[in-house]
């Protein structure tokens, strides 16, 4: 699919992008550099100027998106033919704020999923207009969703919202204007945690929250920065999507997703849009879903080979960050230069700055240490703790393993919480995490969650 960006589109480039001497693109990334004719460059600033005028600045549009280099901006959306579904189970409290906020004239249907007292979801749904449709049996979320899917055949697009989330005015005109790029098949919304529980519970979950993909923008696609949407709120164009796999209790949203961008379809994370979601009220709750999150991993893992290593890592970064782990300073600085100087070859090679090098370098080391501590914690705790107890070097080493992720994200992040308390819910919560990847590994007999996988050669 390389159709054209449309006309009326406008597009921005991201704010990793560099604009070389050359009038070329480079998107951070070795890999990632556009590079533009004479003509091309004209274009270029064409667009830069105003909005896709012509199918030539149309190529060169979806070019700089599909690369990543840059995010378009549709134009005002007209109508659309757009039905919501959301599955619920009890959780009327939830439901009925949920509704409020769409009291506006959209087209609802509520999927109830085998609730044990149906009589209130029903009164809650009949105040508010929706449509109700009831299964007698619970069948989890995939299965409602494709019950919400039939009972909407009708509809051109589908949103679907979660029960216990609560969208702003204007949402569905604002994810809708994406789908005037036929190449769209699916758009969704920042995600943001409505916390609850005490202080150091609620400072976590609204810095920390698994479906907070953050604030800026991204095309959606495995192993990139947003390799994934959830669909707690999530437009889809109905022609692109297939039937949720039922046999999945979680992760179906991610293997759905996966599944349009697999079949060539353009998935568009727009943050501008924020819905809230309420999070769990108390840290057994709170880990209870990590733990469940984290069982989706070995089904998903065994559909979508390659895609769900705990960490990947290039052999220069790891090697400096294994000699920075045994406390060898000179040979790790010996090194990382070595690994500079290659990178900065590449990028020369490439048209991009090599003085770019040490700075891409050091992130690289970083991000192998932050995987490699995140993957320990996840999946080989006790062994870690059991190895640091042999000794004072080794327990030094499984310290900084463990905690020093969590410090690094504390002082990122600088969360309303004290590094300490944030230290240990970031650990318990990866522990959690990791608990349920092995329970899903050892279900799905698959080792493939459980094992790093080497990334591209830069």
């Amino acid at each position: 699919m390389t159709e054209p960006l449309p006309v009326g589109f406008l597009v921005v480039l991201d704010p990793s992008t560099v604009v070389l001497p050359s009038g070329d693109l480079f998107g951070g990334d070795p890999r990632r550099i556009v590079r533009l004719t004479e003509a091309g460059r004209e274009v270029f600033a064409t667009l830069r100027s105003g909005p896709v005028r012509s199918r030539l600045a149309g190529a060169l549009a979806r070019r700089l998106v599909t690369a990543g280099v840059a995010h378009p901006r549709p134009p005002a959306p007209a109508g659309l033919n757009v039905a919501v579904v959301i599955p619920v189970k009890d959780r009327t409290a939830e439901l009925e704020l949920c509704l409020a906020a769409l009291d506006d004239g959209s087209r609802v249907v509520v999927v109830d999923d085998g609730s044990t007292f149906p009589e209130a979801v029903a009164s809650v749904v009949a105040a508010h207009g929706a449509t109700l449709v009831r299964r007698p049996i619970s069948g989890g979320p995939a299965a409602a969703r494709n019950t919400g899917l039939a009972a909407v055949a009708d509809a051109e697009f589908v949103a679907f919202l979660d029960s216990d989330c609560v969208v702003p005015p204007g949402w569905l005109s604002q994810l809708g204007a994406h789908f005037a790029d036929p190449l769209v098949g699916a758009v969704a919304p920042r995600v943001v945690p409505l916390p609850s529980g005490g202080p150091a519970l609620r400072a976590y979950s609204q810095a920390r929250s698994p479906l907070d993909l953050g604030p800026r923008e991204a095309l959606v696609r495995p192993g990139s920065r947003v390799s994934y949407v959830p669909t707690a709120a999530l437009m889809v164009r109905r022609s692109a999507l297939a039937p949720f796999d039922e046999r999945l209790r979680y992760g179906e949203d991610v293997d759905a997703v996966w599944h349009l961008v697999d079949a060539g379809w353009q998935v568009r994370y727009n943050p501008a849009v924020e819905v809230v979601h309420a999070e769990p009220g108390t840290w057994p709750a709170y880990l209870r879903r990590r733990f469940h999150y984290g069982t989706s991993a070995g089904p998903l893992a065994v559909r979508h080979p390659g895609r769900l290593a705990p960490m990947v890592w290039q052999p220069w970064p790891a090697a400096v960050a294994a000699l920075l782990l045994a406390r060898r300073p000179v040979p790790a600085v010996a090194a990382g230069a070595v690994s500079a100087v290659r990178l900065a070859r590449r990028l020369a090679e490439a048209g991009a700055p090599p003085g770019m090098a040490p700075a891409l370098t050091a992130q690289a080391v970083g991000a192998t240490l932050r995987g490699l501590g995140r993957a320990t914690t996840q999946l080989a705790l006790p062994l870690a703790v059991a190895a640091g107890l042999t000794g004072r070097r080794r327990l030094a080493v499984v310290a900084a393993l463990v905690a020093g992720p969590a410090l690094e994200e504390w002082w990122r992040l600088r969360p309303g919480i004290d590094p300490l308390r944030w230290t240990l819910a970031s650990v318990a919560d990866d522990a959690a995490y990791g608990a349920g990847v092995w329970r899903g590994a050892v279900r799905a007999r698959t080792a493939a969650p459980l094992l790093p996988r080497r990334g591209a050669t830069r």
